[in-house]
């Protein structure tokens, strides 16, 4: 598996953030990370096919909404960059969260 790249905190930028979080599977999985701590990819729960899952964990980890770590075996391990995202956009993350909530139920589980 080929190493994965990671913004550095200090270049994690507002409008990768915000277009990362305007989808709503993304979301789905953040407020999943939130919840659960680390999950591995295909534990989610979200009824969509591998690639596209793949493909919207790429548009969060580039955006350094999360990290991906390698796991034993084929997998990787998805955690939030909580601490990073509070300190380069305080409150950010919560208000987008609470915004969600207000109006918009969650994805249909698989």
């Amino acid at each position: 598996m080929k190493p994965l790249q990671h913004p550095r905190a200090e270049d994690i930028n507002i409008y990768a953030v915000l277009h990362a979080l305007a989808e709503p599977a993304r979301m789905q999985i953040v407020r999943t990370l939130v919840e659960a701590g680390g999950k591995p990819c295909g534990t989610f729960g979200i009824n969509l096919s591998k690639s596209t899952l793949s493909a919207h964990f790429k548009v969060l980890r580039e955006a350094g909404i999360i990290r991906q770590e390698t796991a034993p075996g084929n997998s990787r391990v998805n955690t939030l960059r909580r601490e990073e995202l509070d300190t380069r956009f305080p409150g950010l993350l919560d208000s987008v969260l609470n915004g969600v909530e207000q109006t918009e139920p969650a994805l249909p589980s698989a």
